[in-house]
């Protein structure tokens, strides 16, 4: 997971400027991700999220290759299978964090996996709407930890300056998983009669299935928090520890769950305005992933199924390098709030050039803009939260309270592409949440966080600590005088 430069290097400087601070790690002999590469660790949870998102969106795919004509399902009642997705993933997302902390995370991720799995596997056997709505159901209920986990995972791991690329390949496979699910929709269409079933239904059975196999293995590949990950020495995990604490970080520490950590969370207004950015790029990921194969068949261009299902792949592969550049960007820049105001103008774009041509041409050029101001927004958002929320539990709340926001309003991208070819309503309401909620409550954002580092820099702060232990002092987490916000 971790550039092992990085951690030589964070462990050198500390090697050098506090060991008399702690004595009993003074030599670090060896990297702590010895056991295990950077690349692989990254790699297993990119394929896990890459599973999920194609789990949660090939819905799109199979309705283009007759999902629709063949269970009798109104514009209405699709919506209501995706809508029925999003109300279960966003009700349990704010308990996952929790519980993934609570049941460590090498045995709360496989579970889940192997659940979701099952629940797309059992799609492909549906006759009716009401069969689709129950699978839909357990599938946003099973797949509600693993975005919020992981990120939360992942923030335990990484000081503030690391955390953000790494977020950012992370939800890369998010991108990427529309290109491979229009490919892989477009070889498994072939399938169509083999075993009695349509085309639509393999590509629920066999991506069921893929997913499941994935679960059992991820039970060898994911590993739990520093402090009680068993592939680190007890050298090394204090090496982990200790350069997470010298990045103001408590979250590497063993803590015990108390509800002041919840209500700590819940009287943020970090938190808040947290969600009201995230649903400013949620929504519009969830319009955009799911009705992509529909807009495209609807350009204009008499498009066929397959040739739909390829022309979908372009704008997400693009999506995916931006996302990564974005995080990498970020992360050395700490201009977090400047790249997502940035790059959701391209969003506002390409959705205007939707909403005011009809030529073919112009509207799939739209389609790019649209996904490049979208996807990068989603993990920079989440590393920007993760950055200015400190505490084990806390961060767990407010990343699961935000997470969960922004996914509950994926109810709202289903029930607004009712109108083909042109899909006013749909373009319009997504370019008025990136306008609105995404690049304005960016900007608000960052202003309010540059004016409180100004008074903590002044030290208007500092009375907050005044008569207080060493111990409550820590306690204070991101309110502690001396924890500077990332903006």
């Amino acid at each position: 997971m971790s550039n092992s430069g990085d951690l030589e290097k964070g462990s050198s400087d500390v090697n050098r400027s506090q060991d008399e601070d702690v004595p009993s790690i003074q030599r670090i002999p060896e990297d702590p991700d010895a056991h295990l590469s950077p690349a692989e660790k990254e790699e297993v949870l990119c394929f896990l999220y890459l599973l999920a998102f194609l789990d949660r969106t090939n819905i799109g795919n199979a309705r283009i290759a007759g999902l629709g004509d063949d269970l009798d399902l109104t514009t209405h009642s699709y919506n209501a299978t995706l809508t029925i997705f999003f109300v279960s993933y966003a009700v349990f997302e704010p308990l996952t964090n929790i519980m993934l902390k609570r049941l460590r995370p090498s045995i709360f991720i496989p579970i889940i996996i192997i659940l979701w799995g099952a629940s797309m596997t059992g799609m492909g056997f549906v006759y009716n709407w009401s069969g689709l709505m129950a699978a839909r159901w357990f599938l946003g209920l099973t797949e509600a930890g693993l975005f919020p986990g992981v990120n939360y995972y992942l923030s335990c791991w990484y000081k503030r300056s690391e955390f953000g690329v790494r977020a950012a390949i992370f939800f890369s496979a998010a991108a990427l998983s529309g290109s491979f699910g229009g490919l892989l929709a477009a070889a498994i269409e072939n399938m169509d009669g083999i075993g009695g079933r349509p085309g639509w239904a393999w590509i629920f059975i066999l991506e069921g299935l893929l997913t499941i196999v994935a679960g059992f293995a991820s039970f060898w590949m994911v590993h739990d928090f520093p402090d009680e990950a068993k592939f680190l020495s007890d050298t090394d995990r204090a090496r982990v520890v200790r350069r997470l604490k010298l990045d103001k970080q408590a979250s590497a520490d063993h803590e015990v769950f108390r509800m002041k950590w919840f209500w700590a969370a819940v009287k943020d207004w970090k938190m808040w305005l947290g969600m009201v950015i995230y649903m400013g790029c949620d929504m519009p990921l969830y319009a955009f992933s799911l009705f992509l194969p529909t807009i495209i068949t609807n350009l204009g261009w008499n498009t066929s199924v397959v040739r739909a299902q390829l022309m979908s792949v372009p704008p997400y592969a693009a999506a995916a390098v931006l996302t990564v550049a974005v995080g990498f960007i970020a992360d050395r820049t700490r201009a977090r709030g400047l790249c997502n105001i940035i790059v959701s103008l391209l969003g506002v774009v390409g959705f205007a050039m939707l909403l005011g041509t009809d030529a073919p041409a112009v509207q799939y050029a739209g389609t790019f803009l649209a996904a490049l101001g979208i996807y990068p927004c989603i993990s920079n958002t989440i590393s920007w939260m993760a950055n200015n929320v400190e505490g084990v539990y806390k961060r767990g709340v407010v990343l699961g309270f935000v997470i969960g926001w922004g996914n509950l309003n994926g109810v709202v991208s289903s029930n607004i592409y009712f109108s083909p070819p042109r899909f006013y309503e749909g373009h319009g309401v997504v370019m008025g949440y990136l306008a609105v909620f995404l690049f304005g409550g960016s900007v608000l954002m960052s202003l309010l966080l540059r004016r409180e580092n100004a008074k903590r820099q002044r030290g208007e702060r500092d009375v907050w600590i005044q008569g207080k232990t060493p111990k409550e002092i820590e306690e204070l987490c991101d309110q502690k005088p001396d924890f500077i916000y990332t903006t």
